[in-house]
C-alpha cells in the first residue's frame, strides 16, 4: 500500500513525535559495544563497522554510493574503510551480525524488565509498525528500500528494531533529498545543525571526520550565503531555512504514519518513550559512536 495523503501540520508534528520517541531504540546500534564485537566476529577490523553494516541492506555498494546516501560524512573516511570491508566480509554476514548486536544489547538493557520486550504492548507495536512500513513509498529512497527489502525478524524485539529502522531510513532519505534541493552539502547540513545548539559542533565535526579547515571553510560558505555568522551561529535567514527543512522533512516522513489513527499514534509514542527511557538511562549514548 502506498499513501498519497495530503499532510497537514498536525500530521507532520505527529511524525516528528514518533521519530523522536522511537529513534533511540534504533540508534543504540551505533553506540553499544555489542555492535563492534559482532562486526569483528563477522570479519571486520575493530571500529570499522558503521558504514558497511548500515549499507549492507543495499548490498556490497561502492564507497561513493555510501557517501551519497549517508550524505554528511567526510568522503575520504568512507573510502578508507569500505572497499576493504567488502573484501573481509559480506552484506549478508553483516546484516546477521547487526541483528545479533541488537539482540544482545536489548537483552542486556531490558533484562530486568523482560515484560517490556515480550508483553502485549510489544505485539501491538510491531503490528502498528508493519502497517506504517507497508504504507511507505520507496521511490527515491535507497536506504529505506534496502532495509524494506529485508525479511522481518521473528523475535518481537528484533522485529521492533527492524520496523523502526525501515521507517527511520525512509525519513532520512527524504531529508537528504531536501538538503540537495536547497543546495546544502553534507558538511553544511552539520554546521546548520550545530547552530541550533542541539549537538555541539565539535561533536558533529569529529563523528563525521571533517577537518578543522573543512569545517571553517564550510562556515565561511554559509556566511557568504547569509545563513550563519562568522562564529557559526544562525542568522535569521539560516534559522528560517533550518526550520523549513525540518518541517518539510516531517511532512515527507508523515504519509506512512497516516496508516495509524491518532489514538494509535499516541499509544506508539507512549510505548516508544517508555522503552527509550530504559536505553537512555543506561548511559547508552554517553559512549562514543561505533
Amino acid at each position: 500500500m502506498k499513501s498519497n495523503t495530503r499532510i497537514d501540520a498536525d500530521q507532520a508534528r505527529r511524525a516528528r513525535r514518533l521519530w523522536r520517541s522511537l529513534e533511540a531504540l534504533h540508534g543504540l546500534i551505533y553506540f553499544v559495544p555489542e555492535a563492534d564485537e559482532e562486526y569483528v566476529a563477522a570479519g571486520l577490523k575493530p571500529l570499522t563497522g558503521y558504514f558497511p553494516s548500515r549499507a549492507a541492506a543495499m548490498g556490497a555498494v561502492a564507497a561513493d554510493v555510501i557517501i551519497a546516501t549517508f550524505y554528511n560524512f567526510e568522503p575520504t573516511r568512507v573510502r578508507s574503510i569500505v572497499p576493504e570491508a567488502w573484501s573481509l566480509t559480506s552484506p549478508a554476514r553483516l546484516i546477521t551480525a547487526r541483528l545479533h548486536a541488537v539482540d544482545r544489547s536489548y537483552q542486556r538493557l531490558f533484562g530486568a524488565n523482560p515484560h517490556l520486550l515480550y508483553g502485549d504492548d510489544m505485539v501491538w507495536a510491531i503490528a502498528a509498525l508493519k502497517r506504517a512500513a507497508a504504507a511507505c513509498d520507496p521511490a527515491g529512497r535507497p536506504l529505506h528500500a534496502g532495509h524494506a527489502s529485508l525479511d522481518w525478524p521473528d523475535q518481537p524485539h528484533l522485529a521492533l528494531w527492524h520496523g523502526i529502522a525501515v521507517l527511520r531510513e525512509h525519513r532520512g532519505d527524504g531529508h537528504v533529498a531536501l538538503l540537495t534541493s536547497e543546495g546544502v552539502s553534507g558538511c553544511e547540513a552539520l554546521v546548520l545543525h550545530a547552530a541550533t545548539g542541539d549537538v555541539p559542533g565539535r561533536v558533529l565535526q569529529a563523528t563525521r571526520a571533517w577537518s578543522d579547515q573543512s569545517w571553517a571553510d564550510t562556515i565561511d560558505r554559509l556566511a557568504d550565503r547569509g545563513l550563519v555568522h562568522s562564529d557559526g551561529s544562525f542568522t535569521d535567514a539560516g534559522s528560517a531555512l533550518r526550520a523549513s527543512l525540518e518541517l518539510r522533512t516531517d511532512q515527507l516522513a508523515a504519509p506512512p504514519w497516516t496508516a495509524l489513527s491518532t489514538d494509535e499514534t499516541d499509544r506508539l509514542i507512549s510505548i516508544g518513550r517508555s522503552l527509550s527511557k530504559v536505553v537512555a538511562d543506561a548511559g547508552t549514548f554517553s559512549r562514543p559512536p561505533r
